[in-house]
């Protein structure tokens, strides 16, 4: 029986994947590069970063680290301004609180994550959050769901990881841990084909736990 539920949050709980990309975009497109989202999806697929293409063309990583801190503000400014919530998350939460302790795990920073989280509602409802400060290896090694486990004093068979992309699914693998991929427009040409579970939106994720 499960009893932990550990969240991936980008693109699981709130919509950011798109901004964050867009945010790459913006600051590639100022020194010349372009990022398709072809490539910008390969790479995250595995774990890589979007500043590969930058590199590929010998720009200089003093102007790289320069523009991926354009990119983090470009970033912030979008998070702060679009519309990111997903319907279906806050009441599923809600309910799924009743039965099961919750935490987030996240590949984010933990400035980043406090500016999207702290005026909504979302995290009332875990019982811990980890950033990519908070633990050794970021997805898609399994330090990161280890770490949730660990914070819960679970077993494996009593955790079950939500997730959206092929990188977390792999963390979630390496973990041993079985994993719900939620089915996410920005990751629909990842490989999936480990995962134990698929639903098609976060609001089944209730009725999926039911039948476990």
């Amino acid at each position: 029986m499960k009893k932990f539920l550990l969240f991936d949050n980008d693109g699981v709980l709130v919509e950011t994947e798109k901004w964050y990309y867009e945010a790459n975009i913006k600051a590639l497109r100022e020194i010349d590069i372009e990022l398709t989202f072809d490539v910008y999806m390969e790479i995250m697929a595995r774990g890589g970063t979007a500043w590969e293409v930058a590199k590929a063309q010998n720009i200089s990583q003093s102007i790289i680290d320069a523009q991926r801190a354009r990119r983090d503000i470009y970033y912030r400014e979008f998070i702060r301004s679009e519309h990111i919530e997903i319907d279906g998350v806050v009441d599923t939460l809600e309910e799924l609180k009743k039965e099961y302790k919750m935490g987030i795990i996240t590949t984010s920073r933990r400035v980043d994550f406090d500016l999207i989280h702290n005026e909504r509602d979302i995290i009332k409802f875990m019982d811990f959050s980890l950033c990519v400060e908070e633990y050794p290896r970021a997805k898609p090694y399994p330090d990161p769901y280890l770490a949730g486990m660990k914070k819960f004093s679970a077993s494996r068979d009593e955790c079950l990881v939500i997730e959206d992309s092929q990188r977390g699914l792999t963390s979630a693998v390496n973990a041993e841990i079985e994993c719900v991929i939620v089915e996410n427009e920005f990751t629909l040409t990842h490989d999936f084909s480990d995962a134990t579970y698929h639903i098609e939106k976060f609001s089944k994720l209730e009725k999926l736990l039911l039948n476990i």
